[in-house]
C-alpha cells in the first residue's frame, strides 16, 4: 500500500495539508471527506494526518480510509508529543513546498482551504509572502474560552506586535522551507506570525469560519494554556529581540 501511495503522489503535489490528531476518531471521516471535496478538483494535494499517540482507534480508522485514497497519509507518534510536534513532523514529511494546516477536531472547516491558499497561487503572488494566518469569526467555543483567548491575544500582541488578532486558529498556509528554518519549540504553532515576521517574511490574514467540535476533547485548560503561555511569550520576545540578520556578500575569490 505504501508503494502505491508514493507512486500516486510522488510527482506533482501543489499543497500538503497537515493535520495533528489525538483521540479524534469521531472526526476522521468527515475531515477526510471535506478536505477531498475542497481540493480534489482544484489542485494536486496530499493529506497528512499525524496521529499523536492516539488510543481510541484514530490511527486504525485513518488506515482504513487510506485503502481507497492514495493521497492520504498517516504518520504516527509513539506517544503524545503535542500539537507543535505533530505539525513539525507532518511538515518535515510533506512533499509539497506549500503547507496548509488545520485542527483535527472539525472546528476548522476544510472548505476554507482554497481561500487560505489562494494568495500563494495568484499569478501576481508576492514572493515575500511567507504565511497566511486564518482568523476565526463567530467562534463556537465556550464564553470562558473566548474571553481567555481574547486576553491572551491582547497580551501577545502588546509584547510581540505581530498584528494578528487570533494566532490560535489552526487554519494556516505557509512555505515549507521557511517553516523548517524557524526555531522549533513546544507551542510554537501559536507564534507563527511573529516567527515568520522575525525572518523577514510578510504575513497575511484571512477571516475564516468556525464551528462546533466534531470529535475529541480540548487538549488544554484555560489555566494550563495561560501558565505555559507566559514562558512561551518571554522566549519568543527574546528570540525576536536577539535576531541578527547577516547580509552575506559571497566568498572572496582568488585572482
Amino acid at each position: 500500500m505504501q508503494g502505491e501511495i508514493q507512486e500516486a503522489i510522488a510527482g506533482n503535489v501543489t499543497v500538503s495539508v497537515v493535520v495533528p490528531m489525538l483521540n479524534e476518531v469521531a472526526a476522521v471521516d468527515a475531515l477526510v471527506d471535506e478536505v477531498e471535496a475542497a481540493l480534489a478538483d482544484r489542485m494536486p494535494f496530499e493529506l497528512i494526518l499525524v496521529d499523536d499517540g492516539s488510543t481510541d482507534g484514530t490511527g486504525q480508522r485513518i488506515d482504513t480510509l487510506r485503502e481507497s485514497r492514495p493521497w492520504l497519509r498517516r504518520i504516527a507518534h509513539a506517544e503524545p508529543a503535542g500539537q507543535s510536534a505533530a505539525v513539525h513532523t507532518g511538515v518535515s514529511h510533506a512533499r509539497a513546498g506549500l503547507i496548509c494546516t488545520l485542527d483535527g477536531d472539525g472546528q476548522n472547516p476544510p472548505g476554507e482551504l482554497p481561500r487560505i491558499l489562494q494568495p500563494f497561487l495568484d499569478d501576481d503572488a508576492d514572493p515575500g509572502l511567507g504565511l497566511i494566518a486564518g482568523q476565526r469569526t463567530r467562534r463556537k467555543d465556550t464564553l470562558s474560552k473566548r474571553l481567555a483567548s481574547r486576553a491572551a491575544n491582547a497580551i501577545r500582541t502588546y509584547f510581540l506586535n505581530d498584528a494578528t488578532r487570533d494566532t490560535g486558529c489552526g487554519l494556516k498556509a505557509f512555505r515549507r522551507d521557511a517553516f523548517l528554518k524557524l526555531p522549533y519549540f513546544n507551542h510554537m504553532h501559536r507564534y507563527l506570525p511573529a516567527l515568520f515576521a522575525r525572518e523577514g517574511w510578510r504575513v497575511g490574514h484571512v477571516d475564516v469560519a468556525h464551528r462546533e467540535r466534531h470529535g475529541g476533547l480540548s487538549k488544554y485548560t484555560n489555566l494550563g494554556r495561560a501558565l505555559v503561555g507566559i514562558y512561551d511569550l518571554i522566549g519568543v520576545a527574546w528570540l525576536i529581540r536577539r535576531r541578527n540578520r547577516a547580509v552575506v556578500l559571497g566568498e572572496a575569490r582568488h585572482d
